[in-house]
C-alpha cells in the first residue's frame, strides 16, 4: 500500500514537471524574436513572389483585360512605381503570363519595414492575334525587387530592376 502511493506521487511528480516543461518551452517559442523575425521574412517571401508574378503578367486581349491588369500591377505596387504604373496606357496587343520560378529574400529590415528579393521568372509571352493552339514564347528574366511593407501590414513591390546575366567567353551563361 505505501508502495503504491510512493510511485503514485512520483509519477504525479514527474508528469507535473513535464506539463511545466512543455509549457515553459513553448511560451519561449511563442514570444522568440527569431521566430517573430522568420514569419516575417516568409510573408515578404510570398507577397513578393507574388508581386513579382502578377507585375510579369498582363492580359492584353482585349482593352478590358489590359485595364485589370494595370489595376491588379497597382495592387500590388507601392511608392513611385505604383504611379508610374498607374501612368500605363491599356491596349489590346501581346499578353505575358509570368510565373516565378525560385525566389530568395537577400535582405530583410522589419524595423524599417523593407526588404530585398531576387528572383527567377518564366514569362511566356502570346503576340497578339495568335490562335490559342499556338505554343507561346517563353523567355527566361532575373529580377531584383524593393518591397516594402504597407500600414495594412503588406508587402508591396516598391522597385523592380532586372538583374543583368553575365557571360562567359563563347556566349555560356555563368
Amino acid at each position: 500500500m505505501r508502495r503504491a502511493r510512493i510511485l503514485t506521487g512520483t509519477g504525479l511528480a514527474l508528469a507535473l514537471a513535464f506539463c511545466g516543461t512543455g509549457a515553459w518551452t513553448y511560451t519561449q517559442a511563442r514570444t522568440d524574436d527569431a521566430l517573430a523575425y522568420g514569419r516575417e521574412r516568409d510573408e515578404a517571401l510570398a507577397d513578393g513572389r507574388e508581386g513579382i508574378a502578377v507585375l510579369t503578367t498582363l492580359d492584353a486581349a482585349t482593352r478590358q483585360s489590359a485595364e485589370r491588369s494595370i489595376r491588379d500591377w497597382r495592387a500590388v505596387s507601392t511608392g513611385p512605381l505604383r504611379k508610374e504604373l498607374g501612368d500605363t496606357e491599356a491596349k489590346a496587343g501581346s499578353s505575358a503570363r509570368g510565373t516565378v520560378t525560385e525566389a530568395a529574400l537577400t535582405a530583410l529590415d522589419t524595423r524599417s519595414g523593407t526588404a530585398k528579393l531576387i528572383a527567377t521568372v518564366r514569362v511566356d509571352i502570346t503576340p497578339a492575334g495568335t490562335a490559342a493552339a499556338e505554343r507561346p514564347s517563353t523567355d527566361r528574366k532575373r529580377l531584383e525587387a524593393v518591397l516594402a511593407r504597407t500600414d495594412e501590414g503588406e508587402w508591396k513591390v516598391r522597385a523592380l530592376s532586372a538583374v543583368p546575366v553575365a557571360e562567359e567567353k563563347g556566349g555560356e551563361e555563368r
